[in-house]
């Protein structure tokens, strides 16, 4: 098998736990996000960033990533939440969160992106665009992506009218467009711009 072009580890000798979050642009639905720690001897040819691969390749990476790891887990701040603290902070939360799950506690935390706050005194490198870079980084934004859009999904059967199978509650035209028809659900968050007319304000 043909060997992953992303980085199996920050720091060799530490158990690294990769970190990263699915739906901070959404209007609709929780911010998911995973943590993931992965052998030292994991690679897939497929392992990439979750955006760069379709849905088929999620989904087909998903099972071997919760089979093969060492520890995985994944946490929900819902969209309530994320109006309380706001996305950035529901972002770090969530993270937060699943390494609190994690069955074995990591010795380093690789974080995509720029931001974090210290968490029970584990060290944490955070790494823009990590989520192409490191392999548990990616494998926890495909594990965060595949279930929250497995949620939307079972949510869009729940609010029919938004599109959320296909649009996993981000901001289509469409999406936009059935708000103004049909009103917010429980699930929209509220300090988000829903509407175009509310994006109009901007100007």
């Amino acid at each position: 098998m043909a060997k992953s072009k992303l980085e199996l580890y920050l720091n060799k000798d530490k158990v690294e736990a990769g970190c990263d979050e699915a739906g901070r642009g959404c209007l609709a639905g929780p911010v998911v996000a995973a943590a993931v720690i992965l052998p030292r001897n994991f690679t897939h040819p497929l392992l990439n960033d979750s955006k760069q691969l379709t849905e088929k390749q999620r989904n087909t990476l998903r099972p071997i990533i919760e089979k093969e790891a060492l520890a995985w887990a994944v946490s929900v701040v819902d969209n309530t939440e994320v109006d309380q603290i706001n996305v950035l902070n529901a972002s770090i939360v969530g993270m937060q969160r699943a390494v609190e799950e994690l069955k074995t506690t990591p010795e380093h935390l690789l974080i995509d992106g720029n931001r974090f706050k210290p968490y029970k005194g584990i060290p944490h490198t955070c790494i823009v665009k990590g989520d192409g870079k490191y392999m548990p980084i990616a494998a926890a934004s495909i594990l965060a992506k595949t279930h929250r859009d497995e949620m939307m999904e079972q949510m869009d059967s729940e609010y029919p009218g938004y599109d959320w199978s296909k649009n996993k509650g981000y901001p289509t035209k469409a999406h936009r467009a059935a708000i103004e028809k049909l009103g917010a659900t429980p699930l929209h968050r509220q300090t988000f711009k829903l509407t175009v007319n509310q994006l109009k304000l901007d100007f």
